[in-house]
């Protein structure tokens, strides 16, 4: 198949679309990263052959499909078209869906979505709260259509934007459209996209590249795999066009070599597309030439800051290099190019085909459109969430996510990756936008969200996250290489009870020096785990010092376990589990902690049955004493 005119393309879309019945049972088994870990392969075998074994071939279409955000609850199943949503089917499900749901029409409810608070279940996938309340514009599509067929995408009005592009706009009218939707780049910095495209556009340099960017680092984010997994045409048809808005002839994506099943469907979505016409050679009879290219990147996180990731595509070491001149001017082999990451580029179709003033309903005044978050931690619903710019993180973290389980209190969200911040609860009517996120600390970033609860120890958190750039470094500027490492060194001290009066004023200075002084974004961002939580937290750093005492009780070193005498039972479960026969009792005998012995590692606390709660923690080292051995036997019955 090989489309020559925009026309022929559209025709081939209408009889596709006059070929297949709407109301034709179609069985929608998410196969993205996530749902496959939790057994969907097993569970797409299983309806294949279900299906087979009834002979319904001919009556139901079977797509495994990418993923459609509640990771919490997958493998997920919506049979089509009348939206009844399954949430962790198993193979052994599968025949009683088929024959209740497929055959006679019915739900099977035990596979629906039940409300922990009010019990109600909720049939179709947009009446699950967790769906309810997002405004789902990029991702929506994940669960309708094959990742691995073009013609689903096609069908779903797949390329109409570039064909719109090719046959009726000017690169001049394309880069005004998006400058006029106010779109910023989704990858982290929020730089406006319409602007970073002018620039280029406008260099007199005839060879010019365009990049995705789907080098995916942060702890916790799987928001640019989601998308390349799920619908790689809407990523590949937005960087088209961005190459010919700019003048590109040829376009690059950098995806990270841990994302095997993204770096497949992107590969197969490619020699799709110069199948049908839509990369190579006079794309659409337009006369525009332009090819792609995948590059697997070495799992350097600092390849995601945009030079570092040009100099590696170059050939070279992921090293950063200075931006005395802007890499949309000067960037890939000293051409101009755009960088923009996965995200931004699923937008551009969505811009070019419902217009830009669409796009500007949607968002506040400085963050136009609807962001996707992986939103975990302590959350209930775990999972991809796409809201719109302005939606309060209240609203993110209770009607998407459910709030905090276990009855916990919700204590801060961090935002940005592994260099963004902490908002505390204090802030949780906070709007989510560029600016709204900078003010109070943090950052945008490329999308995590990370919840935090009651246990959370804050001071470290901030060693964690410091600890991961100090590892994630480069090495190539001193202010981030030795920087960050001492840094990481103070804060392992304070964790672990070595704190000192002084330490909080010498991160501080570190903090300031990396902040100016490095020579990237990774070392220039990386203090904003230490520096927003002293900000909101700073009694915690306080406690840790002066008096060798973790607030959270999470610091292995600055907390004990004490048996309380009025609630042990002499069950013998912690006696009998301690790895370290730290433990000293008997049947009928009050059990005590050898502190001596005790190495804090918390079993003790994990197996006292929950209905005695027999086993503390002290927070610091002061621990009761312990009661006289005349006194330990329990005459009542254990």
């Amino acid at each position: 198949m090989w489309f020559n005119t925009p026309e022929e393309l559209e025709k081939f879309r209408e009889e596709l679309l006059s070929g297949r019945d709407p109301e034709k049972p179609c069985i929608s088994i998410c196969a993205g990263a996530g749902c496959l870990a939790s057994g969907a392969s097993e569970v797409i075998a299983a309806f294949k052959s279900e299906i087979e074994t009834q002979t319904l071939e001919a009556a139901v279409d079977i797509k495994g499909t990418g993923c459609p955000g509640f990771c919490e609850r997958g493998p997920v199943v919506v049979i089509y078209p009348e939206e009844i949503c399954y949430l962790q089917v198993t193979p052994n499900d599968v025949a009683e869906i088929v024959s209740q749901t497929i055959k006679e029409k019915r739900v099977v409810e035990r596979l629906l979505y039940v409300d922990s608070i009010t019990g109600e279940k909720a049939i179709h996938e947009y009446d699950i709260p967790f769906y309810q309340n997002q405004e789902r514009n990029v991702i929506c599509n994940n669960i309708k259509i094959d990742s691995k067929r073009i013609d689903d995408y096609l069908a779903i009005g797949g390329y109409s934007a570039l064909a719109k592009v090719l046959s009726r706009m000017s690169s001049e009218e394309v880069i005004e459209e998006v400058k006029k939707s106010s779109l910023r780049g989704r990858g982290g910095a929020g730089f406006p996209t319409g602007k970073k495209w002018e620039g280029s556009r406008n260099d007199p340099e005839k060879t010019k590249y365009v990049i995705v960017n789907a080098d995916e680092g942060d702890p916790g984010a799987f928001m640019d795999r989601a998308l390349l997994e799920g619908n790689p045409h809407s990523i590949l048809e937005g960087l088209i066009i961005g190459g010919y808005a700019i003048g590109a002839r040829e376009g690059y994506i950098y995806v990270r070599q841990e994302y095997p099943l993204a770096v497949v469907n992107i590969n197969l979505a490619i020699r799709q597309a110069e199948e049908y016409g839509l990369l190579g050679e006079n794309i659409l009879g337009s006369g525009f030439d332009f090819v792609v290219r995948v590059h697997q990147g070495a799992g350097a996180f600092v390849c995601g800051e945009s030079t570092a990731l040009m100099t590696a595509l170059e050939g070279r070491v992921g090293e950063p290099r200075p931006k005395y001149v802007r890499s949309n001017i000067k960037g890939l082999w000293d051409k101009p190019t755009v960088l923009n990451n996965v995200e931004t580029w699923a937008n551009i179709p969505l811009i070019i085909n419902k217009g830009a003033d669409w796009f500007t309903q949607i968002g506040t005044e400085g963050s136009k459109g609807t962001k996707i978050f992986s939103l975990v931690g302590k959350i209930t619903n775990t999972g991809l969430v796409e809201i719109p710019m302005g939606l309060s993180l209240k609203d993110i973290i209770y009607k998407i996510g459910g709030g905090i389980p276990g009855g916990k209190k919700f204590k801060a969200v961090q935002t940005g990756g592994p260099s963004g911040g902490c908002i505390p609860g204090d802030q949780l009517d906070l709007k989510v936008g560029f600016d709204e996120l900078a003010r109070a600390g943090s950052m945008m970033g490329s999308g995590g969200m990370i919840v935090m609860d009651e246990d959370t120890c804050m001071v470290d958190v901030a060693r964690y996250f410091i600890h991961f750039l100090t590892d994630e470094s480069c090495g190539k500027c001193l202010p981030c290489r030795e920087g960050l490492r001492q840094m990481d060194k103070i804060l392992t001290n304070i964790t672990e009870g070595k704190g000192k009066e002084g330490d909080i004023e010498l991160l501080e200075v570190l903090s300031e020096t990396a902040m100016e002084a490095s020579l990237c974004a990774l070392g220039k961002s990386a203090p904003n785990p230490f520096l927003s939580t002293l900000l909101y937290f700073r009694d915690e750093y306080e406690a840790h010092i002066r008096e060798k005492r973790c607030p959270a009780l999470y610091c292995k070193e600055l907390i004990n376990y004490y048996i309380d005498p009025e609630k042990c039972t002499a069950c013998m479960i912690c006696f009998t589990k301690c790895p370290d026969k730290a433990i000293d009792g008997a049947k009928k005998m009050i059990h005590i902690i050898d502190q001596e012995k005790c190495t804090n590692c918390g079993t003790c606390f994990e197996v006292c049955p929950s209905k005695f709660g027999a086993v503390e923690k002290i927070s610091g080292k002061v621990v009761p004493e312990s009661i006289p051995e005349e006194e330990r036997m329990i005459v009542k019955p254990a």
